[in-house]
């Protein structure tokens, strides 16, 4: 078992950037894939980027890559995601998730999640 808290969501002008936290508990925590989607009001839950167990390996959606960074801190508990040059079509709600072992973009094989941090971005 694993919960997950989101942080460091806000609202921000286009070109900005933010930093996205997502704490983790238990100590099997180095155990779990770790993901990022995003759900904009109308839409399906989205892929945005994944990291496996040891960090050694990172997968981005086209729409986010060359500006957001994936990172874990396995001692600390914590997902990282450092979003930059962020555009209006970046808002949405953006969600932490684990699953164990393998990394995945489907989010419905996800097993954990958090409640989620609002971004929201002005022109």
């Amino acid at each position: 078992q694993v919960q997950l808290v989101e942080s460091g969501g806000g609202s921000v002008q286009a070109g900005g950037s933010l930093r996205l936290s997502c704490a983790a508990s238990g100590r099997t925590f180095s155990s779990y894939a770790m993901g990022w989607f995003r759900q904009a009001p109308g839409k399906e839950r989205e892929f945005v980027s994944s990291i496996t167990r040891s960090g050694g390996s990172t997968y981005y959606a086209d729409s986010v890559k060359g500006r957001f960074t994936i990172s874990r801190d396995n001692a600390k508990n914590t997902v990282y995601l450092q979003i930059n040059s962020l555009k209006v079509g970046d808002t949405a709600v953006y969600y932490c998730a684990a699953r164990p072992l393998v990394v995945a973009r489907d989010p419905s094989v996800y097993n954990y999640w958090g409640q989620g941090t609002q971004v929201t971005v002005s022109s």
